[in-house]
């Protein structure tokens, strides 16, 4: 149970990461301001005092998951070896599979994608991921430790549709 001195940052925390768990689960047609309220355990005035409503709080989510996203990948594309083995402890990365990927569910999302400002950030960081193994495969090309025929956009869409296909089929 949720304190009833809690702050006003405290509050907003838990309405985000309660709104990014339940597009997760339901989408954004299945996540109403009123299961988003009780999962944080937070009043509607609490809500509206924090966001204008349930866009601008679904947004705020979306931001948080894609620069999480960003940030794990980030962590095992920019770390250390070679370009395989950066690809391949990528791909290899432990996942909640079962789950699904939070950014690829949004991807679905026809709400999330008919709206220009909710699908920015899914846009964004699918592209920096493709953008970075990109890079990563011509800097693997170019040292020839990778097939000089490779095509570096073409290998790191293929890569990332995989690990987004490997969600689905799970």
């Amino acid at each position: 149970m949720y304190s009833t001195t809690m702050g006003t940052n405290e509050t907003s925390e838990r309405l985000v990461e309660a709104t990014r768990e339940l597009l997760w689960e339901r989408g954004y047609v299945g996540t109403s301001p009123k299961a988003v309220q009780q999962a944080a355990g937070a009043g509607q005035g609490s809500m509206y005092h924090h966001f204008a409503g349930k866009r601008d709080l679904a947004l705020a989510a979306i931001r948080r998951t894609a620069g999480e996203m960003d940030a794990a990948a980030g962590a095992v594309l920019e770390g250390g070896g070679s370009a395989y083995a950066r690809i391949e402890a990528y791909v290899l990365r432990e996942r909640d599979v079962l789950r699904g990927c939070p950014v690829g569910r949004l991807t679905m999302d026809p709400e999330v994608i008919a709206d220009p400002e909710l699908r920015a950030p899914v846009e964004e960081v699918i592209g920096r991921l493709r953008a970075r193994l990109a890079a990563i495969v011509r800097e693997g090309r170019d040292s020839g430790e990778l097939d000089g025929s490779l095509d570096p956009e073409e290998t790191a869409a293929t890569v990332v549709a995989t690990v987004q296909g490997g969600y689905v089929l799970a």
